[in-house]
C-alpha cells in the first residue's frame, strides 16, 4: 500500500475525480487522437479519458513509481480500459510531438528536496525547450515545459499546478513559455480547498493551440469541484504586459481589476519612485550583535561602541511611527535596541566583547568570516521608512522617526523627499496599496505575505500631487488612525484612510471603493487560508 508519507516525498497527490473529469473533457475535442498522462498515478485522467473519449482516443501514461505503474495497469485492466503505462522517469523520455492532449497532475516536489540527478534531469529537459530554471524551482515547473513538447501543433495540454505558477518569481519563465507558445491559456482557480488535507492552493491551466500565436490569458473562479459543471462557464480576459509578469492580479474580479488598474495610469505610482528600497544589516549572529539596554550596560559597553537599533523582528512596527519613545520603551521590556558596531579604535569594553565573541565562535558564522574585521558589521544608514517584508495581515510602512538602524527582518526605504514619510506611512493603509502588495508579493504554504526588495519597489502608493493634495485631511485623521492600529482595528484604519484619499480627494464612488475593498479582502482571504489546512 501506499502510504501519504511516500506519496509526499515523490510530490504525488492524486486527482480528486471530478477535477480530472473537467480537465478531460476539456482536452477530448474532436473525433479522437492521442492522448498522454505523464505522472499517471492511479490512472485518474485515463480513466477519465476512456469514459469521455471511449474506444477513439488512443491512452498512453507514464509513472515514475513501480508500484504506482503496477496499480495502474491493474485497475484499467479490471475496468477495461485498453491504455499503456511505462515504468519510466518522465523526464528521461524525449518528446514526441504527436500528442493531441498532455493531461494530468505532475509531481510537486519543493526545491530544497528536489536535488541532484533528479533536479538536472529536469532543469535539462527544460533547457532543450529553451527555458532556463533557477535552482529554487520545484518539480512541477520544468514538468510543465518538457510535458507541452510531447503535443502536436494545435494540440491541448491541461494540467493541475500549484497557485505558485501565478506569482513566485522562478515560475516566471514557465507563465512566459506558456503565452508565448499557446494561442490561449486558461486559469481555473477555486475559492474553497479541493485536495482534502492539502494546504497547497492549486490551478487548473488549460492551454490550447501548441504553437500557435496567440498568447491569451484567460481566467475563471469558481467555489470548488461542484462548480465545475459548466464547461462553458465564461472566463475573463486578463492582459498580461510583458509575459513573466506575475498573474496573481488576474484574480481579482473584473469590475475592480478594471479600475485598479485605471488609477495605477498616472494617480499612483509605485514606492520605487518615492524613494530607494534598501536590505537591512546582515550580521551573521543577532543574538552577539543586538542587545538589550540592560546587556549593553552590563558589558561596560558605550556610545561609542553602539548604535540605535530597531529590534530584530517587526511585531513592534504595526502602528504610523517608530519614535525614539517608543524605541526606549521596549529598551526598558528588554528588547534587543542596541547594534554592537565599534569602530576601529575600540574601547577597553568593546575589546573584551570581540573577546568573549570569538570563544564563543561568533566570528566563525559565514557572515562574519567574509567580513574585515568580522566584528564591524556592514551599516546601512538610518532609513525614512521602515517596511514589514513577513505580513499575517498586511504590510506596514511605519515612519522612522527614532532614526533607527535596521536589521534585515525589514526593509528601509530612503525617501528622496523625507518630508513625505509621515504622509506615506498613512496612505500605505489604502486599500489601492494593500491591494497591491497581495499582487507583488508572494504567499506561503503558512499564510504569509512576503515582500522581496524587488517587490517592494512596485507596491502602489498617491503619485506625489495626490498625496500633497491630501495631506491636509491625512494630517486631521492622523490621531484616529492611529488610535485604530493600537486597537488592531486594521479594517478602521482602512476606511479612514480610503475616505481621505479615495472618496476625498479622487472622487471615487462609495461602491467603487467598496469593490476595491473587496477585492483586497478576497485576495488576502485566499492566502490566509493557506494557514488553516496544512498537510
Amino acid at each position: 500500500m501506499t502510504t501519504l508519507g511516500g506519496r509526499k516525498a515523490r510530490g504525488a497527490f492524486f486527482t480528486p475525480a471530478p477535477i480530472a473529469r473537467y480537465v478531460t473533457r476539456w482536452a477530448l475535442r474532436g473525433p479522437g487522437g492521442r492522448v498522454l498522462e505523464p505522472s499517471s498515478g492511479e490512472a485518474a485522467f485515463l480513466l477519465a479519458a476512456a469514459e469521455l473519449g471511449g474506444d477513439e482516443w488512443l491512452l498512453d501514461g507514464v509513472e515514475l513509481h513501480p508500484a504506482s505503474a503496477r496499480s495502474a495497469r491493474e485497475t484499467l485492466e479490471a475496468t477495461g480500459v485498453r491504455a499503456s503505462v511505462t515504468t519510466a522517469d518522465f523526464f528521461t523520455l524525449p518528446p514526441t510531438g504527436d500528442y493531441d492532449a498532455v493531461i494530468g497532475n505532475p509531481p510537486y516536489v519543493r526545491y530544497h528536496d528536489f536535488t541532484g540527478a533528479d533536479r538536472d534531469r529536469a532543469q535539462a529537459a527544460a533547457r532543450q525547450a529553451g527555458v532556463r530554471l533557477s535552482g529554487l524551482s520545484s518539480s512541477w515547473a520544468a514538468f510543465t515545459v518538457h510535458a507541452a513538447r510531447f503535443l502536436r501543433p494545435g494540440g491541448r495540454l491541461g494540467l493541475v499546478l500549484p497557485a505558485e505558477l501565478l506569482s513566485v518569481n522562478y515560475a516566471a519563465p514557465v507563465r512566459q513559455y506558456l503565452l508565448e507558445n499557446f494561442a490561449r491559456v486558461r486559469l481555473v482557480a477555486f475559492t474553497e480547498r479541493v485536495f482534502p488535507g492539502v494546504a497547497a492552493e492549486i490551478l487548473l491551466v488549460l492551454a490550447d493551440g501548441f504553437r500557435e500565436p496567440g498568447g491569451h490569458l484567460e481566467t475563471l473562479q469558481v467555489r470548488n469541484t461542484a462548480d465545475l459543471d459548466d464547461l462553458e462557464a465564461p472566463f475573463q480576459p486578463f492582459t498580461v504586459s510583458s509575459p513573466g509578469d506575475k498573474w496573481t492580479p488576474a484574480l481579482i474580479p473584473a469590475e475592480p481589476l478594471r479600475l485598479f488598474d485605471r488609477l495605477l495610469q498616472g494617480l499612483f505610482t509605485t514606492l520605487d519612485a518615492w524613494g530607494r528600497v534598501s536590505l537591512g544589516i546582515v550580521t551573521g549572529n543577532n543574538g552577539y550583535f543586538a542587545l538589550s539596554t540592560d546587556q549593553a550596560a552590563a558589558r561596560g559597553l558605550g556610545p561609542a561602541d553602539l548604535l540605535p537599533l530597531s529590534p530584530p523582528g517587526s511585531s513592534h512596527l504595526r502602528g504610523l511611527d517608530f519614535s525614539l519613545p517608543d524605541r526606549e520603551a521596549l529598551g526598558d521590556d528588554g528588547a534587543a535596541v542596541w547594534l554592537f558596531r565599534p569602530g576601529l579604535r575600540r574601547s577597553p569594553a568593546a575589546v573584551a566583547y570581540v573577546r568573549d565573541g570569538e570563544d564563543m565562535g561568533v566570528d566563525e558564522a559565514y557572515k562574519c568570516r567574509i567580513r574585515t574585521p568580522w566584528w564591524q558589521v556592514r551599516l546601512v544608514p538610518p532609513p525614512d521608512l521602515l517596511l514589514t517584508y513577513m505580513n499575517a495581515d498586511a504590510p506596514r510602512l511605519v515612519t522612522n522617526s527614532a532614526r533607527a538602524h535596521h536589521l534585515n527582518s525589514v526593509h528601509g526605504v530612503h525617501l528622496s523627499d523625507p518630508s513625505a514619510a509621515p504622509l506615506l506611512s498613512l496612505a500605505a493603509l489604502g486599500s489601492v496599496t494593500l491591494l497591491g502588495a497581495e499582487t507583488v508579493g508572494r504567499s506561503y504554504g503558512g499564510g504569509l505575505l512576503k515582500l522581496e526588495p524587488s517587490e517592494a519597489k512596485q507596491l502602489p502608493l498617491p503619485s506625489p500631487a495626490v498625496l500633497w493634495a491630501a495631506a491636509p485631511a491625512l494630517d486631521e485623521i492622523r490621531p484616529a488612525v492611529a488610535t485604530a492600529l493600537s486597537r488592531y482595528r486594521l479594517a478602521e484604519a482602512v476606511r479612514l484612510v480610503d475616505d481621505v484619499l479615495l472618496n476625498g480627494t479622487l472622487g471615487l464612488a462609495p461602491d467603487e471603493v467598496e469593490q476595491l475593498r473587496a477585492a483586497h479582502a478576497h485576495l488576502q482571504s485566499r492566502r490566509r487560508d493557506r494557514a488553516r489546512t496544512r498537510l
